[in-house]
């Protein structure tokens, strides 16, 4: 069954057509990716999705209801939250007060308390840093703060912008296992993803965008076989 399901997307900055149609479905349970070259309309499409930019048509089904105009706020009340491109975290509250930031959507102290452990059994490092300064830790310990955030919300649909952007090898590993084990526990997740080889090794299915429209898509195998991708996006 579809969670999400994106039709005709259409988008424009000023007289620039930035989506043209894009259509494509996340079903529940799933890992989808979506892969391109920088420009290509990924994040705009997952920020049209959040109700961050407004889209001149098109149809954001979510659990089947259109959700397009709904603020963001809402959307994260009805389970869709999204880690954006660059973390994002906020720098002059420290890592408690972050997590709690994620919650926002309104819990009791003990619920609380419950997913603080929670996240901190997902990122041991997050409670070793739990009183210090979110901009003083590293790129790879601000991502896990920037998902442990986002999870704070009980998201059914957890969307994921360039979360290996700027991190070491053994860091992009450590994010996708994240990411996949997240998946196992029940989290569908919609991924925006430059490093398509990570990306396509745990996904079900991909898309492949390029100047705003869908051009390519099949399983994360299928993809990772095509020629097409190969030379374009996995060195060929």
């Amino acid at each position: 069954m579809a969670l999400l399901e994106v039709k005709n997307l259409e988008v424009y900055y000023g007289v620039i057509k930035a989506l043209k149609g894009v259509s494509f479905e996340v079903n529940e349970g799933e890992i989808v990716t979506l892969i391109g070259a920088n420009g290509a309309g990924k994040t705009t499409t997952m920020q049209s999705i959040m109700g961050l930019i407004h889209a001149k048509s098109g149809e954001i089904l979510y659990g089947g209801q259109n959700v397009m105009g709904i603020p963001t706020h809402k959307l994260v009340r009805m389970g869709m939250t999204q880690v954006p491109e660059g973390r994002r975290v906020f720098a002059e509250l420290n890592v408690y007060e972050n997590l709690v930031m994620g919650a926002y959507t309104g819990k009791d102290r003990a619920q609380l308390k419950r997913d603080l452990e929670e996240i901190y059994t997902l990122f041991p490092r997050l409670e070793e840093r739990k009183n210090q300064m979110a901009g003083m830790l590293s790129g790879g310990e601000q991502q896990m703060l920037a998902m442990g955030r986002a999870l704070m919300s009980h998201p059914k649909l957890l969307m994921l912008d360039e979360p290996s952007m700027g991190l070491a090898p053994i860091l992009v590993s450590q994010v996708f296992d994240m990411i996949k084990h997240l998946n196992e526990k029940g989290t569908t997740i919609l991924l925006v993803e430059q490093n398509a080889e990570k990306a396509l090794s745990i996904a079900d299915r991909a898309y492949v965008m390029e100047t705003g429209s869908i051009t390519l898509s099949g399983t994360g195998a299928e993809l990772a076989a095509s020629e097409k991708v190969k030379e374009a996006y996995l060195g060929g």
